[in-house]
């Protein structure tokens, strides 16, 4: 029988059924070459998991933003629930080194991207709420996701929030540098500056130019006490 007995205490919750923890923790790539059933992949759990997220999300908001028009919500909501951040929160727990890929999609850096491991985490959310039910889900969903949110909310809106910084202060000479590119073509990194009236303020590196000037946006952030609100 498969078992995951460090994620199911990373996460606090024990599968009744452990076919379900290994088919969310199971990669396309895997089952092709390893089972005689290939349709044995986390796609389609993945599929329900992300539906049961915007559920679970969704309610979250309409709670706690009160007056909030359908537009702040929606905004509010994709912030949580897009691709990086689900990697952000898939990380925190250590999901990432529990996925199985195959042997080729290993070696070119597949544990690394950001799609698979976000993908592997709605597959968790899907498999949760099969095991236990929506309750169960909405649990791990506010423990995982929906904590913390206004550092996540802040860190993954860090670009936005510079520029509009940016924009009131009228600095003329801003940009995005790159200040380094390292490793195999599979495995990039790269570290991206920002670079404002020729000064170097922030740097960050990422496995994607995009995921590089997101962190640098946001160390430059810090270093300026900019808040959330854009103030100083």
């Amino acid at each position: 029988m498969f078992t995951c007995t460090e994620l199911e205490k990373a996460i606090g919750y024990t599968f009744k059924d452990k076919n379900l923890l290994e088919l969310a923790l199971t990669h396309t790539s895997f089952a092709n070459e390893n089972h005689n059933d290939k349709s044995f992949h986390n796609e389609r759990i993945e599929f329900l998991g992300d539906a049961v997220l915007e559920l679970i999300s969704s309610e979250y908001f309409y709670n706690n933003m009160p007056g909030q028009s359908e537009g702040e919500m929606t905004k509010a909501r994709a912030s949580m629930v897009c691709e990086p951040t689900l990697a952000f929160c898939a990380r925190e727990i250590g999901l990432d080194r529990f996925i199985r890929l195959g042997k080729g999609e290993e070696l070119t850096g597949g544990r690394n991207r950001d799609s698979i491991v976000s993908d592997a985490f709605e597959s968790l959310i899907g498999a949760i709420y099969l095991d236990s039910g929506f309750s169960a889900a909405k649990e791990f969903v506010l423990s995982y996701v929906l904590n913390d949110i206004e550092h996540k909310r802040y860190f993954y809106d860090s670009k936005t929030i510079l520029q509009e910084y940016i924009q009131d202060k009228h600095v003329e000479n801003f940009s995005y540098e790159l200040l380094e590119e390292s490793g195999p073509d599979h495995d990039k990194r790269f570290t991206i500056g920002v670079i404002i009236d020729g000064k170097l303020l922030g740097r960050g590196t990422g496995r994607t130019k995009k995921a590089a000037q997101q962190m640098a946006a946001y160390k430059t952030l810090k270093k300026l006490n900019i808040t959330g609100n854009g103030e100083e």
